[in-house]
Order: C-alpha cells, then sequence, then structure tokens
C-alpha cells in the first residue's frame, strides 16, 4: 500500500492516545489493576457504579501525569477537574465515565519527533471501561450468539494524550506514537502494551486541498492496536478520502474500524460532538490543586528521556544514530546496554552485541511481554567479560559466539568457560607459522594456482589454518602471515 498522499492534497491527522497507568489500583477506588485475571474478579460497589459508593483520586495517577507533563512541556494548570462523560454502553457500568473536559490537568506541550515538533494539545485524566466479548461469529458484535462483559479493566487510571492537527502523512503518525511510546516507558508511568491494549491509538483523519487553510471533513478510525496498524490504517483512510472527493462525492463525519485481515476501515457510527456526551462536572469529586512543592518533587525525580539519552549515546558513545534509535527505544534495554558499556568500555561492540543475539533471543523468549525486561538471557557483566575477552585477543569472534551459547545454556561466566573448554585463541606467531607451512606444504599445487592469479584461493587457505589450528588461530595474524608466506597481498 502507498503511504503518499496525490498530489493537490494535503492531509490533516491528529491522534488521541490512550496509555493505562501503571498503578497498583484503580483510579478512584483499591481494586487491583492486573491484566490477565479471571472475568469480574477486580471490582467493588465504586467502580461498579453501585449507589451510595464515593469515589477517592489515586494519587499516583496525579503523579504519572505531571511526570508526563515535565517530560513532552506540558503546562500544569492551578486547578484541573473532573467531569461525567455520559454515555450508554455494556462495558460502562456507571453509564457514565469520569473524565476531563474544560479543565484538564495538563496543556499546551510538544513532542520533537523527526527533526520536529508535534504540539500536544491537553493530556487529561479518565477511568477506563470494561470490556465486552462477543461470543460466535468470530467476535464481531453483528454476528455474535451473545455477549459477555469483564468489569476488571473498568476505572483502571488512563491519560489520554490529544495531539494538535500537527501530522501530515502516515509515516509521521506511527514515528511519533513509537516516540510517545518510548517517552512513556522511559517516564515509567505505562508498560505501553499496544497488544494487550494498554496503549490504545485513535486517528482523527481529513484532507484538504493543498494550500487551503480550511479543514476537511473528519473521519476518527479506531481499533489501531500496533505501530503497522497505525500506519497503514490512516494511508488507507486518507486515499479513501482523496478517492471519494475526486469522485465528486462528500464524506460523511463518522466514526471507522481498522480492520486487520482486510486491511481497510469500515463505518461504525455517526461522530459524536461534546454536546452529545453532556459533560458535567463530578459532584463526588472536588477541583485538584496541585501545590508547588509537589509539582517540583516530580519534576525532580524525572529521569533521563529518550531523545536525550539517543543524543548522549551519539555525542558522547560515538554510537551511529540507528544505534541510538534502536537502543532506546526500550528504557529496559538501554539501561541494559549502559551497564555493559560500564563494566567494559566499547559501546560499539556492546551495540552490536545488544542489538543483535541479545535482543533475538529477548524476542524468541517473549521476554519483552514484561513490562520491564528483568531476566536478560545474559547477565551484562558477562557479556561485558565476553566482549573484553574478543579484545584482549584472548578469542576470536567466532569462538565469541559458541561461548556465547554456552553462557545462555548454562550462564556460566565466559572466562570460565574459555578456560574449561580449552577455546584461548592462539596468538603465538611461531605456533601460527608452523600450520600455515603446513598448510601450504600439503596443498602445493594450488599455492602455484594462487600464485598464477587465482586470488580467490587465499580463502580455502585461510580455512585450512582455522582447520588445523581447531579454529583458535587468531585471524589476523593468520591473513598477515599466509600473505607473506603466498608472496604478497591478494586483490
Amino acid at each position: 500500500m502507498a503511504t503518499t498522499t496525490p498530489s493537490g492534497w494535503e492531509p490533516v491527522i491528529g491522534l488521541e492516545v490512550h496509555a493505562q497507568l501503571l498503578t497498583a489500583t484503580k483510579a478512584f477506588c483499591r481494586c487491583r489493576t492486573s491484566f490477565g485475571d479471571p472475568p469480574n474478579t477486580h471490582v467493588c460497589p465504586v467502580c461498579l457504579g453501585l449507589p451510595g459508593s464515593l469515589p477517592v483520586l489515586n494519587e499516583r495517577a496525579v503523579e504519572y501525569a505531571l511526570r508526563f507533563a515535565e517530560a513532552v512541556n506540558l503546562r500544569v494548570p492551578e486547578q484541573s477537574t473532573f467531569s461525567r462523560k455520559n454515555y450508554f454502553y455494556p462495558d460502562m457500568p456507571k453509564d457514565y465515565q469520569v473524565s476531563q473536559y474544560d479543565e484538564p490537568i495538563t496543556v499546551d506541550g510538544w513532542l520533537e519527533v523527526d527533526g520536529g515538533r508535534v504540539g500536544i494539545e491537553r493530556a487529561h485524566l479518565e477511568e477506563d471501561t470494561g470490556k465486552t466479548v462477543h461470543v460466535g461469529g468470530g467476535g464481531r458484535i453483528h454476528e455474535a450468539d451473545h455477549s459477555l462483559v469483564d468489569y476488571n479493566r473498568a476505572g483502571v487510571p488512563l491519560m489520554e494524550i490529544v495531539s494538535r492537527p500537527d501530522l501530515r502523512n502516515a509515516e509521521h503518525a506511527r514515528s511519533y506514537v513509537g516516540e510517545l511510546r518510548a517517552v512513556l516507558q522511559a517516564i515509567g508511568v505505562s508498560d505501553v502494551k499496544m497488544e494487550e491494549g494498554s496503549m490504545r491509538v485513535d486517528a482523527n483523519v481529513s484532507v484538504r486541498p493543498s494550500g487551503a487553510s480550511e479543514l476537511g471533513t473528519k473521519v476518527e478510525i479506531k481499533n489501531m492496536n500496533s505501530f503497522r496498524a497505525v500506519e497503514r490504517a490512516i494511508a488507507y483512510e486518507l486515499e479513501r478520502h482523496v478517492r471519494v472527493l475526486e469522485e465528486g462525492g462528500t464524506l460523511v463525519q463518522e466514526t471507522r474500524l481498522w480492520d486487520p485481515d482486510r486491511e481497510e476501515t469500515r463505518s461504525m457510527r455517526s461522530k459524536e460532538s461534546a454536546h452529545d456526551y453532556r459533560y458535567f462536572p463530578d459532584p463526588d469529586l472536588p477541583p485538584l490543586v496541585l501545590t508547588d512543592a509537589f509539582v517540583e518533587e516530580v519534576r525532580r525525580t524525572l529521569p533521563e528521556l529518550p531523545d536525550a539519552r539517543r543524543q548522549r549515546f551519539v555525542t558522547a558513545l560515538g554510537l551511529p544514530e540507528y544505534d541510538a534509535e534502536v537502543l532506546t527505544a526500550r528504557r529496559d534495554v538501554a539501561d541494559y546496554f549502559e551497564a555493559v558499556v560500564r563494566a567494559h568500555d566499547n559501546a560499539k561492540a556492546a551495540s552490536n552485541w545488544v542489538m543483535g543475539d541479545i535482543l533475538r533471543l529477548v524476542r524468541e523468549r517473549k521476554l519483552d511481554d514484561a513490562p520491564v525486561i528483568t531476566e536478560w538471557p545474559v547477565a551484562a557483566a558477562h557479556l561485558a567479560e565476553l566482549i573484553a575477552l574478543i579484545d584482549e585477543g584472548a578469542i576470536s569472534g567466532k569462538i565469541a559466539k559458541t561461548v556465547f551459547e554456552e553462557m545462555v545454556a548454562g550462564g556460566a561466566a565466559p572466562r570460565a568457560i574459555v578456560a574449561e573448554r580449552g577455546l584461548t585463541q592462539v596468538s603465538d606467531e611461531g605456533t601460527i607459522v608452523t600450520a600455515i607451512d603446513q598448510v601450504l606444504a600439503a596443498n602445493a599445487s594450488k599455492v602455484d594456482e594462487y600464485r598464477s592469479g587465482k586470488d580467490k584461493l587465499f580463502g580455502f587457505f585461510v580455512g585450512q589454518v582455522m582447520k588445523a589450528t581447531s579454529g583458535k588461530a587468531n585471524p589476523e595474524i593468520v591473513n598477515r602471515v599466509l600473505k607473506e608466506r603466498l608472496g604478497g597481498s591478494t586483490s
């Protein structure tokens, strides 16, 4: 699918990202927020909206909202209020959602993405809904035999992050979501697991003629649970808008669902406006007034942000920008990498091992399913020791791969493995010369062919020497001595 908009049209895209906050309990009650537990086991009169129950705001959720505000340059007003957003879905047991409307907790910030700023209009607190499961007919409501509702998720604290319509193509939108995800994880406020619904993205999409100032008809896209889905759903909808308009049709403001199987959007319902929800201040929750001391304490404890860390990896550690981008996509990966570098100062080698063998095993073992990776395939100190052995010339890169597999299998330190198995690299030039002379004597005809111009035979000789030394010979010495013995360098 093409992700560019036909010439003559300008896309206008804004995103609403809902991030579940990583609190132990729900937004307004003491029920647990753990994912995957049996249905309706974490409910109480408050989150079920039973008569007479009263909500109490979770202080940690407020702290997390302020932490995010500091990370993305949002302003924190002196006062914010909670409102009731009224609608009637089975997954909302109170028939209203506690959210924030005209006085949100944070406003007017921005995030640096791809060398430019994307405005963030607001990031406000609200409670999540329950989860409806449609049974039968492929899980779709219009085909289901019946539906079940699990209220474990109802009341889990959410932060809704509303961007300004500053995004201009599908790739830009994907980059914004990726950077936002990295920030949320880095500051420790959400596990941002899109596949579990703890980070959900809605897109508001429209197009207008290039150079026009008036906005086109807006459509909201829901059901995007991966970076790929965000990019492809927006690209599809932009193409649909242009096609309808160029064919003389009319777009309607509506909400559409992304169907990942058919890779298309389909109409869900007409788009609601604010007045449809009949917002009014929640009488059970007083205005939230934050002290300067509380805000300053949150600001003081903010960790290093992904963009700053990325730049430091490039400037201070000398990493390529690509490496820095990969390593800072997850805070735990960046922490692990830095632990390796602290133990042995070879940043590029550490980056290669982490991005290659370590992350391969992380993906295979699904260790990244956890909010934070704690059980790494290899301890950071052991990986650093392995890199040190290579740098010292004690083992070759090829032997290092064998040692690494044994480290993964048994957890032993690399020096112990090398000593136990006798894998120390042979760097004694006299020993290597002897092996090379034996190989050349046993392959005299190939030596003549090489000297007559068949340069590709050089690799054959290297292989024979490595075989004769059980793969332990220092490759640099082997290459140098072979060239000397064969009479010059290869082309």
